[in-house]
């Protein structure tokens, strides 16, 4: 009769290491990893019988790095025909780029809204969590609330005579309500609303506010009651400003916050993720002449202004998470957001932070994010010095998630 003694486990040598909440590297370190999770961190942990090891000699390794704003059901490159297709081809399409995303080192992502009837984010992540399809972790917000004619209405993208419903705006307390408590109902994570404008949506524009305040009010109130966190998508400085005041937990883009709201982020201890490289993106398709003209005047107009509040945001002390927008642009130039981040002035340390131990605050999470004893397994590696140069989060060549192996160095992508 054989008898299994269970995971024998993996120690994991690494050359340097950033434990998630550091403000520098903390030199060489060696992870023991069993059943999922991290058993020992030390610098000389023990060797059970049979446990492999794995020498990243010349890697900084981290924790496996938190997206906390992608969208893997949407493609903003055919946006207005991509919204037709099936709940079960988003879903496909999205756990693909989620697994691409995860070979770059992304082990956790925040999905705020799918423009689908239906709940194809809902069963990707459920799918996921129970080991049907193997991806990186998910928490979601299944759908974008908002009124008529604002950000989350992607019905206009449609001529008035096709009703299709690609979006259900919501006019009103009672109705914003119903939104919130079916979200909560079909299993949503978060609640997404969008409290002004945006750039790639038409009749809309990201300087106007388009909740009245007790709508947003409304909105927050509901959540709260249900146990759900709030992100807006925010421009305007004075739709950051309501989105604070009625309790939002992160502020997403933030485009043209002002310093009085940055002021009273940091004192609420409001979270803002401020997607910096998509600004980037939108700057090289402007340049090439590949936005829709609606799109292009706007930003045209606020480009400058947008730099100037991602340099306030940089030099503040509020909360800063890792966040994309991806699928307005493509996943695989997600782990550009470091550099963008970097060039608008954050600290690499701190830029790291975003997306490991603070991205994980954000999240309400304290098992990952971190690279400590209990917490998940969830580590990432790179060569060179992430601190020193921060491109070399662009280099990831190991991952692991929940203490699977996904790549190691040398190794082709799976």
């Amino acid at each position: 009769m054989t008898v299994s003694l269970g995971d024998p486990g993996t120690v994991i040598i690494c050359g340097d290491h950033f434990d998630g909440h550091a403000d520098s590297l903390g030199g060489p370190i060696e992870v023991l990893v069993r059943d999922e999770r991290i058993a020992e961190l030390a610098p000389s942990v023990s060797r059970p019988p049979g446990a492999r090891v794995i020498d990243l000699a010349g890697h900084t390794v981290t924790p496996g790095f938190i997206d906390c704003h992608v969208h893997l059901t949407m493609d903003a490159s055919q946006l207005s025909t991509q919204l037709l297709d099936s709940a079960a081809t988003k879903a496909l399409v999205g756990l693909r780029l989620a697994n691409d995303y995860l070979d770059q080192g992304f082990t956790t992502l925040r999905d705020l809204g799918s423009a689908d009837p239906e709940w194809p984010t809902i069963d990707l992540r459920s799918a996921i969590a129970a080991g049907t399809v193997a991806g990186p972790r998910l928490v979601v917000a299944a759908h974008l609330i908002g009124s008529t004619g604002s950000h989350a209405d992607v019905g206009s993208l449609y001529p008035p005579r096709w009703h299709l419903p690609v979006s259900d705006p919501a006019d009103g307390p009672a109705a914003i309500r119903r939104r919130v408590r079916r979200e909560h109902k079909y299993g949503s994570d978060w609640i997404k609303t969008t409290n002004t404008g945006g750039y790639f949506s038409p009749g809309d524009d990201p300087t106007r506010v388009t909740w009245f305040d007790q709508e947003m009010q409304v909105l927050c109130d509901t959540a709260a009651q249900l146990g759900l966190p709030v992100a807006v998508h925010t421009g305007a400085a004075q739709g950051c400003t309501q989105a604070i005041a009625c309790g939002a937990r992160s502020l997403e883009h933030a485009y043209l916050i002002d310093d009085e709201a940055i002021a009273l982020a940091e004192d609420a201890g409001t979270f803002i993720v401020p997607t910096m490289q998509m600004t980037a993106e939108d700057l090289r398709a402007l340049h090439e002449g590949r936005l829709t003209p609606y799109t292009a005047a706007k930003f045209e107009r606020d480009a400058e202004q947008i730099f100037q509040s991602q340099r306030r945001i940089t030099a503040s002390r509020v909360k800063i998470a890792y966040g994309t927008d991806c699928g307005m642009f493509p996943f695989s130039h997600g782990n550009l957001e470091f550099q963008a981040m970097v060039t608008a002035g954050l600290d690499p340390a701190r830029a790291l932070r975003a997306a490991t131990g603070t991205a994980a605050e954000l999240l309400d999470r304290n098992d990952i994010g971190v690279l400590a004893p209990g917490a998940c397994a969830d580590i990432v590696a790179m060569p060179g010095d992430p601190i020193a140069d921060i491109a070399a989060t662009a280099k990831v060549d190991f991952v692991m998630i929940g203490g699977q192996l996904r790549r190691e160095p040398q190794q082709p992508r799976p």
